[in-house]
């Protein structure tokens, strides 16, 4: 029975936590930590590790769940409408934005382009997605980046696989932990080259910004990607500490103070990067919860949403 590894099991505790607060239905819960396990008799072991005593658990011997194709799933899909007043419309004049690719290794890398309407050179902003993959709402921050003048990049982890839109949603997050954080790290790395290519970025002004799953990303391309001026992950898994060193950008991390689970990581993490001498500031937002930030989630909370979006623009104007 395979080990499970940090993503992996970040991402159990996460969907245990949204069971419990009744985020996620029984059936939805035990499906995605199967397709993170592989085997229903790893997804028994993983849960009962996770502490979810209080469910029935599936037997070990039963059936694996089979995928289905996204448009063929009887669930109704999570919101996709905005709450937040910080949101910018695909036809906002001020902004242009569409569907690239480009090229990561061998592979045809998908993302989402947004950049200032008015002809200029600007600074970048890479923008890693959360757990469910590259989403309409990942798309409007991308816009909102943009609209604050920035060209943006979000990239679609999921391209080998067909793309986020084209998997079962219950499968998108044991796909992304399969492929594993290196992979993802170098398709953040050729999407920074790819910036670099357009006339449009100033390629010496590059930072990134992720979100949950996307926020553990973020801290590891922020100890990989030397050019990064600045990082802001949200709420996600810390890196592994002997690498902290490796960082070179200005690093803000935002946290929530009801996420317990993420904040025990933070001490450690704030010793080794205050030891390794790197610009960084820890903000604990109070009174919110893991994910505050989406607006199409239940645990969206606007008035410390937005405030960590200001924060994140002002650090972004500092150091990018």
């Amino acid at each position: 029975m395979k080990q499970l590894d940090t993503f992996q099991k970040y991402l159990v505790e996460e969907f245990y936590d949204d069971y419990r607060e009744g985020l996620l239905s029984r059936r939805t819960f035990i499906r995605r930590v199967a397709f993170i396990t592989g085997s229903m008799a790893a997804t028994v072991a993983a849960m009962a590790a996770a502490g979810c005593q209080p469910i029935e658990l599936p037997a070990a011997n039963e059936a694996m769940p089979t995928a289905t194709p996204a448009a063929a799933q009887a669930a109704p899909a999570p919101t996709t409408e905005p709450q937040s007043p910080l949101s910018v419309a695909a036809d906002d004049p001020d902004v242009q934005a569409s569907e690239i690719t480009f090229p990561s290794g061998a592979d045809e890398i998908m993302g989402y382009l947004a950049q200032p309407a008015a002809a200029g050179v600007y600074p970048a902003i890479l923008v890693c997605h959360e757990n469910r993959g590259l989403t309409p709402h990942i798309q409007d921050v991308a816009r909102r980046f943009a609209k604050a003048g920035y060209v943006a990049l979000a990239i679609d982890l999921l391209s080998r696989e067909g793309g986020t839109a084209s998997r079962d949603r219950d499968e998108v997050p044991g796909l992304l932990t399969d492929a594993g954080p290196e992979r993802h790290v170098g398709d953040f790395s050729a999407g920074f080259d790819y910036l670099q290519t357009l006339e449009t970025v100033d390629g010496e002004r590059i930072g990134m910004t992720g979100y949950c799953f996307g926020g553990g990303i973020t801290w590891r391309a922020a100890t990989a990607l030397p050019g990064l001026k600045a990082a802001v992950p949200f709420y996600g898994p810390a890196p592994e500490l002997d690498q902290v060193p490796n960082i070179q950008a200005a690093v803000f991390g935002v946290y929530a103070e009801q996420d317990e689970r993420i904040n025990a990581g933070i001490e450690p993490l704030e010793q080794a990067l205050a030891d390794a001498g790197i610009t960084y500031q820890i903000t604990i937002y109070p009174g919110v919860n893991h994910a505050f930030h989406n607006d199409t989630s239940e645990r969206y909370v606007e008035e410390q949403a937005t405030q960590a979006w200001e924060d994140t623009l002002a650090w972004f104007a500092e150091y990018v």
